[in-house]
C-alpha cells in the first residue's frame, strides 16, 4: 500500500485530490497538510511514501519543505501546482523533487506518477520535461557552473561518472548496462553509489549535474 500525504493551502484541493486516490488500488491517504511547516511534521508523524506537495503555501512553501523532507526523511516529494514556470520546475528537482506535475494533468497520469514517485522513479509533466530541456540544451556559457559541477562530479570514480553521464542522456539503466558492458546490478550499485556521494535524492538532479558539468561550447 502506498501511503500519500497531500500537501495543499486549499482545502478545495485536498478533498478533490483525496476522493480521486480513494479510487485507486494501491494507495492510501494517510493525512493532509496546508503548509510546508506542517507536512514536515506529518512526515516525520506518519512517514508517508509519497508528498503531492504544492509550491506556493503559507508559513512554509513546498520549496522550502521539500528540501527539509530531503535531508532527513524517506518521503518522496511528488509536486503538483499550478504554476509551471521554467525556474520553479529547475528548483523544485534541484531541492529533491521526484517529479513535477500541474494540476490540470489528468487524474490517471497523477495516479501513476504517485505509483512512479513511491518507486523512485521521476515523473515530468511535458511543461516541466520542456523546461529541463531548455535548461540542458541551452548554451549559457557559465563557466563557473559547470567548474562547480565538475568540482562536484570529480569524486565519482570513471565508471560511476560514466553512468552519471549516460544518465543525462535519459537512458534507461537497461541501455546503460548496454553501453558499458555491466551488468544490470552493477549499474544499479554505480548509480546508488554516486547518488550518495553526491548528497542527490534522484537521477533527475544527477543528469542535471552532468549537464551542467559539459563544456557550454561543445
Amino acid at each position: 500500500m502506498i501511503r500519500v500525504l497531500l500537501a495543499d493551502d486549499d482545502p478545495l484541493v485536498r478533498t478533490g485530490l483525496r476522493m480521486m486516490l480513494r479510487g485507486a488500488d494501491g494507495i492510501e491517504v494517510t493525512g493532509e497538510a496546508a503548509n510546508g511547516a506542517e507536512v514536515v511534521d506529518a512526515v516525520r508523524r506518519d512517514a508517508p511514501d509519497v508528498v503531492l506537495m504544492d509550491i506556493r503555501m503559507p508559513v512554509m512553501d513546498g520549496l522550502a519543505a521539500t528540501r527539509a523532507l530531503s535531508r532527513d526523511a524517506s518521503a518522496r516529494v511528488l509536486v503538483l501546482t499550478t504554476f509551471d514556470e521554467h525556474g520553479l520546475v529547475l528548483e523544485a528537482i534541484r531541492a529533491g523533487a521526484v517529479g513535477y506535475l500541474v494540476k490540470h494533468a489528468a487524474p490517471e497520469e497523477i495516479v501513476e506518477a504517485v505509483r512512479g514517485a513511491a518507486r523512485g522513479e521521476p515523473t515530468l509533466s511535458h511543461a516541466a520535461a520542456r523546461a529541463l530541456i531548455t535548461h540542458a540544451t541551452s548554451g549559457t556559457g557559465d563557466e563557473s557552473r559547470a567548474e562547480r559541477a565538475r568540482r562536484r562530479l570529480s569524486v565519482l570514480t570513471e565508471r560511476e561518472r560514466a553512468v552519471a553521464d549516460a544518465v543525462a542522456e535519459s537512458l534507461s539503466n537497461a541501455e546503460i548496462a548496454a553501453r558499458l558492458y555491466l551488468s544490470l546490478g552493477t549499474v544499479k550499485s554505480h548509480l546508488s553509489s554516486a547518488l550518495t556521494k553526491l548528497e542527490l535524492d534522484n537521477r533527475v538532479q544527477l543528469a542535471l549535474l552532468a549537464h551542467d558539468a559539459r563544456d557550454p561550447s561543445a
